[in-house]
C-alpha cells in the first residue's frame, strides 16, 4: 500500500530539526525507509570543533541506473514564536493547508519522494535499477558536515549516482512553474581599508581610510561583470555593508569596513573574480585587507534527460510548461553537479523560511504524482 506524503510530512514537522539539531527528523526517515526495502546508513560528521551533524543515505537496489533523491531536514530558526497563527512544530492542517517550518522548505518535498517511491514501487516492485535518498542535516547552516563529506563517502564506498533530483522549493506561484537545472556562484567578501585616526581638522596629520574605500567600491561598481547569456542572468555585485563604527564628527577614522556579495553566472570563476577585486584594490593602493570566500561557483546541467524527465512529468500532472531556470540562491546542488547531472524541482516558495511557513496539500499531492511519473519515464522498460 502506497504511503501517504502528508502524514510523513507531519511527522517529520513535528520533530523541531533547527540547524545543527536533528531533534529524530532523520529517525522518522529512516524508519520509513527501511520497511520500504531500503539499506540506510547514517553518517555523523563534525570539523574543527563545529557540533556534529547528522546524515542519511538510502538505497533500494544495487544495480545501476541509481536515480537519486536529495535533500535536507534541517530548517531555519522560527523566529518569534508569538508571530505565528499557528505552532511551528505541530504539523497543524487547516482549510486545506499544512503548516509548520519546513512545510515547503523542504520536509513536504522529503515526504513526497518517499510517497511516490512508495506508489512506484507498488506498481513497479521488480524495476531495473536503484533509487537513493541524500539526505543531509546541514544545508541551512554551514553546509560543511553535510552533503560534501557524504558525496566523499559515497565514493569511497565505490557508489554512483547516475541522475540527482533536489526537492528545493523551486516554483514561485504554482506547482509546475519553474525547475532549476543550474545556479549561480556566490562570493562574499569583506574590503577593510587601514589608516591613521586624526583630527578632522589636521587632515594632513591623518590618513583617512574612507576616500579609498570608495574609490575602491567605485572601481568595483563601474565594471559590468557580464552580460548574461542564454541560461543565466548577469552576473551581480551588491553592497551590503559599509561601516567605519565612527560616532563623533571631528574625528576621522582609523578603518573603513565594506561588505559585499558577488552572484555570478558561468562567464565567471570564484577566482577570475578574487583577482579582479585584489587587482582594482591594488590600483588604489595604500594599507587594506581582503578576505573573499566562495560558497560555490556557477554550474549548469544542459537541457537534456534530466530536465526532459521533469518537463514532460510536469505537463501530464499539471498540463503546465515549465520553465528551465538558474534563478535564485545557492542550493546543495552545486556540490552534487561534481558526481552526476542534477536539477532541483519542489514546492512553492512563496513562504519558506516565513513565519506561517506552509504548503497546500493539493500541491502536495501534485508533487508526490510528478515525483513518481519521473521514476515511471527514467526505469521504463
Amino acid at each position: 500500500m502506497s504511503l501517504n506524503a502528508l502524514k510523513i510530512a507531519q511527522d517529520l514537522i513535528r520533530c523541531p530539526s533547527v540547524t545543527p539539531a536533528d531533534a529524530g527528523a532523520l529517525d522518522v526517515l529512516q524508519s520509513v525507509l527501511e520497511n520500504m526495502g531500503f539499506v540506510c546508513h547514517r553518517l555523523p560528521f563534525s570539523q574543527d570543533g563545529t557540533e556534529t551533524i547528522d546524515n542519511l543515505y538510502a538505497r533500494l537496489g544495487t544495480n545501476a541506473p541509481n536515480f537519486c533523491f536529495a535533500g535536507h531536514t534541517d530548517v531555519v530558526p522560527v523566529g518569534n514564536r508569538d508571530h505565528w497563527q499557528n505552532d511551528p512544530f505541530a504539523g497543524t492542517v487547516k482549510d486545506g493547508v499544512l503548516f509548520g517550518r519546513g512545510a515547503s522548505d523542504m520536509k513536504g518535498a522529503i515526504a513526497a519522494f518517499v510517497a511516490a517511491v512508495s506508489e512506484f514501487v507498488d506498481q513497479k516492485d521488480n524495476f531495473d535499477g536503484s533509487i537513493s535518498f541524500l539526505i543531509t542535516g546541514d544545508e541551512e547552516g554551514p553546509a560543511v558536515n553535510g552533503t560534501v563529506k557524504m558525496l566523499d563517502w559515497l565514493k569511497e564506498q565505490g557508489e554512483t549516482l547516475d541522475y540527482c533530483l533536489v526537492g528545493e522549493p523551486t516554483n514561485p506561484g504554482q506547482i509546475g512553474d519553474m525547475a532549476k537545472i543550474g545556479r549561480r556562484g556566490s562570493l562574499n567578501t569583506k574590503l577593510t581599508v587601514k589608516g591613521t585616526q586624526g583630527h578632522v581638522a589636521y587632515p594632513h596629520l591623518a590618513d583617512n581610510p574612507i576616500p579609498r574605500l570608495v574609490k575602491m567600491l567605485e572601481g568595483l561598481l563601474s565594471h559590468k561583470l557580464d552580460e548574461g547569456n542564454a541560461h543565466f542572468q548577469p552576473s551581480n555585485l551588491e553592497i551590503v555593508s559599509i561601516d567605519v563604527g565612527n560616532s563623533a564628527s571631528n574625528v576621522t577614522p582609523a578603518e573603513a569596513e565594506a561588505r559585499f556579495n558577488i552572484r555570478f553566472n558561468n562567464e565567471q570563476t570564484d577566482a577570475g573574480l578574487q583577482d579582479w577585486i585584489k587587482s582594482v584594490c591594488a590600483g588604489v593602493g595604500g594599507d587594506y585587507d581582503l578576505q573573499m570566500k566562495a560558497s560555490g561557483d556557477a554550474f549548469l546541467t544542459p537541457p537534456g534527460v534530466l530536465s526532459t524527465l521533469i518537463s514532460d512529468a510536469v505537463k501530464k500532472i499539471t498540463g503546465q510548461t515549465v520553465e528551465l531556470s538558474t534563478t535564485g540562491g545557492t542550493s546543495d546542488a552545486r556540490f552534487i553537479k561534481d558526481h552526476c547531472p542534477v536539477s532541483e524541482f519542489g514546492l512553492v516558495n512563496k513562504t519558506m523560511h516565513m513565519v506561517d511557513e506552509c504548503v497546500l496539500l493539493d500541491d502536495l499531492e501534485k508533487l508526490t504524482h510528478i515525483y513518481r511519473e519521473i521514476l515511471t519515464a527514467f526505469f521504463k522498460d
